[in-house]
């Protein structure tokens, strides 16, 4: 059945449970049409056996007339044999080779015995009755004996049978027609949702609103989800396309221009210096092209469920000891705490870490200088987690600390210093967690926050 149509799937669910019923009630016809005519034909058969009793004694032991044996024929269909017997087993009339009796059969008089048995070679149904009789020419028990053959009991069990399956046929037949159509009108909406969908065209991933069984409303529903989210997905491609092509395209042409400007040098020591120029711009692309890539990532990740169970407290810690070690030789003191009680935090590790080192690349950058000092705390609350990073650099405008998490946003325009994206990543990843990053001063300096409400 898996590669039926739904529609074919419905209609055999639904038709085989009533074929194998009418299998069911025809067999059960069968037996009640054999029992029906078993017990018919028997209680004809002991008319015939009391009325041929009865006429004999009336003849005082004389054969039936031809022609009541002929009407007999003619009511029952099967040729009727009998025999006579009277006291002490004598022969009275009929037949001298009626039917065997069973062996277990016990005549008792006034109750008919029925058999089944052969005569002549063919199948016949036989009744045995004991009767007492007062009559002279008898005067004692008399037994009769009655034989018919059976083709027409089979004849009346088939054609009863017959018209059971034909009403029977006819019934499954006309259900089954009814079913066929209404499982086509049942899956009309489905169809018409189908239809309605296969009109849009490739971008067009609205929510589907129209009417649908309440059945169908949540396939309906999840597909809107996908659809909202296939969007935002799109959404981000389209975003990360345009923010790669605007960017992009001026450190290139620089490159381009420094390269062939470095061909066409005059002297030695003329190209040395465009080489050194060409490869700071290289070396700005890389680090755009990488921003660029981390912070596709951060969006892609943020549609996906791959929270896990974090040790925070060690995630930071191993981003923040190799950074204490390379700032040591510069003079500047990095310090890292904990406050409260640790706990796993549900997060993405992947984008916590890269939160982290975009925060302390933002720091080396912009904040720290020979003699300086960062201080890293990581805070568990019973509602939150909050990373902090307090530096006691030049700090940023009042105005611009919101501004600061915008994409391509920079204080200065010195582009080799960054790209405007370290913090717009910080954002991000905050709001992938539902959290938020902000910044502000203190005593200590400014202080980067980014708190998950975990």
């Amino acid at each position: 059945m898996r590669r039926l149509s739904l529609r074919g799937r419905l209609f055999l669910l639904l038709i085989l449970p009533l074929v194998i019923v009418a299998a069911a009630a025809s067999f059960a016809r069968y037996q009640a049409a054999n029992q029906l005519s078993q017990e018919l034909y028997d209680n004809t058969l002991l008319v015939v056996a009391l009325t041929i009793s009865r006429d004999v004694v009336i003849s005082e032991g004389d054969m039936l007339t031809e022609q009541l044996l002929d009407d007999l024929t003619a009511v029952l269909g099967d040729p009727v044999y009998y025999r006579i017997t009277g006291p002490g087993g004598r022969f009275v009339t009929g037949y001298s080779d009626p039917p065997d009796l069973p062996q277990d059969a016990l005549i008792e008089g006034g109750r008919p015995v029925f058999f089944d048995s052969v005569s002549l070679g063919r199948p016949v149904r036989t009744v045995v009755l004991r009767e007492f009789i007062s009559e002279p020419q008898f005067g004692g028990w008399v037994t009769v004996e009655v034989w018919q053959t059976i083709s027409q009991r089979h004849a009346l069990s088939r054609e009863l049978v017959t018209q059971a399956v034909m009403l029977l046929g006819s019934i499954l037949l006309t259900a089954a027609l009814i079913l066929w159509f209404g499982i086509q009108l049942g899956l009309k909406p489905l169809l018409d949702l189908r239809e309605a969908i296969g009109q849009r065209s490739a971008d067009d991933l609205r929510p589907i609103r129209r009417w649908v069984p309440p059945e169908l409303r949540p396939l309906v529903s999840t597909t809107n989800v996908l659809f909202d989210r296939l969007s935002k997905a799109f959404a981000l491609r389209d975003s990360f396309i345009s923010d790669a092509a605007h960017q992009m395209r001026n450190p290139v042409a620089a490159i381009q221009s420094q390269a062939e400007a470095a061909i066409s040098a005059p002297t030695e020591m003329e190209l040395r210096a465009r080489v050194i120029a060409l490869t700071e711009s290289a070396r700005a692309t890389s680090r755009l092209t990488s921003q660029l890539l981390s912070l596709e990532r951060v969006r892609g990740r943020s549609l996906k469920v791959l929270m896990q169970p974090v040790d925070l407290v060690a995630l930071v810690r191993n981003r923040v000891r190799p950074f204490a070690e390379v700032q040591l030789r510069r003079d500047v003191d990095v310090a890292f705490s904990v406050i409260g009680h640790p706990r796993p935090v549900d997060c993405d590790p992947v984008l916590v870490e890269e939160m982290v080192a975009n925060l302390l690349d933002n720091a080396a950058k912009y904040a720290l200088q020979p003699g300086g000092h960062l201080d890293v705390s990581v805070e568990f609350e019973p509602q939150s987690v909050t990373i902090r990073f307090a530096d006691d650099g030049p700090g940023v405008p009042p105005e611009l600390r919101e501004r600061i998490f915008d994409r391509f946003f920079r204080l200065d325009e010195d582009q080799s210093r960054g790209c405007g994206l370290g913090l717009a990543i910080v954002s991000d990843v905050a709001r992938a967690h539902d959290g938020n990053a902000q910044c502000y001063s203190d005593e200590r300096g400014l202080v980067f926050e980014v708190r998950f409400e975990r």
